[in-house]
């Protein structure tokens, strides 16, 4: 298994500098990883120093609290893929599901969902896992479901907790074969990711992408 493959090599921090991103896109076509993530503000600079590679960049919309209004949201996301982003990662509105103001979640993601789809970009929906119950974890990913999402996703990696194999295997056993899953926040090594894929995911983001291709060689 070519483990790079799944990655999203990651730099969300909020200090990284031009710098750190011209190196974080430089090891994305060292390793071969699917993507790289990061802030809006840094989406240009990525794409121009992946132009001519087969690494995807994807941005974070409503990062890393989810809590912006809709309106703010599919504004980040139009700015987002007008400078080149090709994958978006956007948080929902954790406290809006905790209310059970359904309809207001699935029309949230819904709304960057085709602003996404007219551009041929695909949405990852990050559900903040450390922050729900079971079922509010299983009522999240059906509602990215409804709202056409492409990628459920663990965590944003700056909550209280990160991705964990038995959500991981939640969230696949809720999602089937329809979206993908994308495990994210705190995978350091090999052993972590190769778990994550194992319990169903398909994507992983992590900011050791190095480290854990690394593993592999070992």
């Amino acid at each position: 298994m070519d483990i790079a493959k799944y990655i999203d090599h990651t730099n969300l921090r909020a200090y990284a500098t031009k710098e750190d991103i011209i190196k974080l896109c430089s090891e994305a076509k060292e390793y071969g990883f699917h993507a790289v993530c990061v802030n809006p503000y840094r989406v240009r600079l990525a794409k121009k120093e992946l132009e001519g590679s087969r690494v995807k960049v994807a941005s974070v919309i409503g990062f890393p609290l989810g809590a912006t209004p809709t309106e703010v949201k599919v504004f980040e996301a139009e700015k987002a893929l007008e400078d080149g982003a090709n994958e978006l990662d956007m948080v929902i509105n954790i406290g809006a599901l905790k209310d059970r103001d359904y309809e207001y979640v699935k029309r949230d993601i819904e709304a960057v969902v085709q602003i996404a789809h007219k551009r041929g970009a695909i949405v990852k929906v990050i559900i903040e896992t450390c922050y729900l119950s079971d079922e509010e974890k299983e009522t999240a990913c059906r509602l990215a479901m409804e709202a056409g999402a492409d990628f459920v996703k663990t965590s944003t990696g700056f909550g209280s907790g990160g991705a964990a194999v038995e959500d991981v295997k939640l969230m696949r056993r809720i999602v089937g074969d329809k979206l993908g899953v994308k495990a994210a926040g705190g995978i350091k090594d090999y052993e972590t990711a190769l778990a994550m894929i194992k319990a169903g995911a398909n994507r992983i983001g992590a900011s050791k992408g190095v480290e854990i291709v690394r593993g592999v060689e070992k």
